[in-house]
C-alpha cells in the first residue's frame, strides 16, 4: 500500500527522500544530464562550473525538492501598514501602544489586531527555500576558495613559518595562484557589500557590513602595499571555517538536525583556534611586531594593522554568540537555531504565551466573565 503522502510535511517527505536517495541514482542522473565530455572540456572554467552546479541543483531538485510553507496574507488594511512603517524598527512597542486606538479606527476586535500584525511580520521575514539557496551558494563558494587557497599556499614556506612572509620585502613577486586568489575573494566580498541589503536580515546587520567594509579595504590595501604573503595567510585563515557554517545552515534548513549539531561543534572548534589563537598570537604578531625589526614603521604598517584590529573585535563577538550558542545546545541537548534570525510566528504563539502567564487556564470551569461557585459540591476520589 502506498502511504498518503498529501498529509505529510513538506519538510518531513524531503528528508525521506534524501535519506532513501541512492548514490547511484544519482549519479547516473547528473552524468545522463550533463553534456558530453568532448562539449564540457571546450566550455571554459566558469561555465564548466555553472554547468555543474545547475545540473545537479536540477537533479537534486528532481528527486527531493525541497517545499517552504509560504507566509499567510494579510488583508488590505490602510490604518494598520501605517502605523507598520511609521513604527517599524520599534514594532513591539507600537503593537501594544497602539492597539487600543487602532480597534477604534478599524472596528476588529484587539485579538484580530494581534493577529493581522502577526501574519504581516511573517511577509517581511524571508522563507526556508531563500535561506536554503544562500546558504547553499556561500558554501560552494567558502568550499571552492578554502580548497583555492591549499592549492596556493600548499607549497609556500610562509604557510609553516611565518616570519618567511617578510623575505626579500618590498620586491616580492607576485605569482600567478595569488593573483587569482586575490582577484576571486575581492570579487566576492564585494559583491556581499552591494547584496547585503537584499540577503537574508540578521541582527548583526551592522557588523556584516563593518566586516565587509574592513576586508575589502585589507585585500585592496595589502595589494597595493605588497603585503601579499600576509594577505593570502590572512584570507586562507578565515575560509577555513566559513564553508563548515554554511553547511550547519543548510543541514539546519533540511531538518537534519543531527548533522547539523556536529558540524556546528566542529565549526565552533576551528573558528575559536583560527579567529581567536592563530589570528593574533601568530599572524598579527608577525604582521604588528615582527616587521620592526626588520624595517622603520610606516603608515600602511599602523593601518594595515589597525584594520586587523577590527577583525579581531569582529571576531571576539561573534564567537561570544558561538560559545552561547555551544553553550545552550550541549546544556539543554536540543537543536542548533541561529540566534541572529527571527523565527516565524505561528497563530498559536499568542495563546501558548498567555497559557506560561497563566492568563489561560485548560481544563477548567468555564467562568465567561463571571465567578465560580461550589455550589457546596465536592470531588468524589475513588
Amino acid at each position: 500500500m502506498v502511504p498518503d503522502t498529501s498529509l505529510t510535511p513538506p519538510h518531513v517527505i524531503f528528508r525521506c527522500n534524501l535519506r532513501s536517495l541512492s548514490p547511484s541514482r544519482l549519479s547516473a542522473m547528473v552524468s545522463s544530464s550533463l553534456p558530453s565530455p568532448k562539449l564540457l572540456a571546450s566550455f571554459d572554467d566558469n561555465s564548466a562550473t555553472d554547468t555543474f552546479c545547475t545540473t545537479l541543483t536540477f537533479c537534486l531538485d528532481t528527486v527531493c525538492p525541497l517545499s517552504s510553507r509560504p507566509a499567510r496574507t494579510t488583508p488590505s488594511a490602510p490604518w494598520l501598514s501605517d502605523v507598520l512603517r511609521e513604527h517599524r524598527s520599534k514594532l513591539r512597542a507600537a503593537e501594544k501602544s497602539s492597539v487600543e486606538k487602532l480597534c477604534k479606527q478599524t472596528g476588529w476586535t484587539e485579538r484580530q489586531i494581534q493577529r493581522w500584525f502577526r501574519r504581516r511580520r511573517n511577509q517581511d521575514r524571508p522563507n526556508l527555500l531563500k535561506k536554503f539557496c544562500e546558504a547553499s551558494w556561500r558554501f560552494a563558494f567558502y568550499l571552492l576558495a578554502f580548497i583555492g587557497g591549499l592549492v596556493a599556499l600548499i607549497d609556500k614556506p610562509w604557510l609553516y613559518d611565518l616570519e618567511e612572509m617578510w623575505k626579500g620585502f618590498p620586491t616580492l613577486t607576485l605569482l600567478p595562484s595569488q593573483y587569482w586568489y586575490y582577484m576571486l575573494e575581492l570579487g566576492f566580498y564585494t559583491s556581499l557589500l552591494f547584496s547585503v541589503a537584499s540577503d537574508v536580515k540578521r541582527k548583526d546587520f551592522r557588523e556584516q557590513v563593518i566586516h565587509h567594509v574592513a576586508t575589502i579595504m585589507l585585500i585592496s590595501f595589502s595589494w597595493c602595499v605588497n603585503y601579499i604573503r600576509a594577505g593570502t595567510l590572512i584570507m586562507f585563515m578565515h575560509d577555513s571555517a566559513d564553508y563548515l557554517l554554511e553547511s550547519a545552515k543548510m543541514f539546519n534548513y533540511a531538518r537534519w538536525k543531527n548533522a547539523c549539531n556536529y558540524i556546528f561543534i566542529l565549526f565552533a572548534a576551528i573558528f575559536i583556534v583560527t579567529r581567536l589563537i592563530i589570528f593574533p598570537f601568530r599572524i598579527m604578531y608577525c604582521t604588528w611586531v615582527y616587521p620592526v625589526t626588520l624595517y622603520p614603521p610606516f603608515f600602511g604598517y599602523y593601518f594595515f594593522n589597525g584594520l586587523l584590529m577590527v577583525l579581531l573585535c569582529l571576531h571576539i563577538f561573534w564567537a561570544a554568540l558561538i560559545i552561547r550558542l555551544a553553550f545552550r545546545f550541549l546544556s539543554s541537548n536540543s537543536s542548533v537555531e541561529d540566534e541572529r534570525s527571527d523565527r516565524e510566528e505561528t497563530d498559536e504563539s499568542e495563546e501558548e504565551e498567555q497559557m506560561k502567564n497563566g492568563a489561560i487556564k485548560t481544563n477548567g470551569p468555564a467562568q465567561n466573565g463571571h465567578a465560580t461557585y461550589n455550589n457546596n459540591h465536592s470531588k468524589k476520589t475513588e
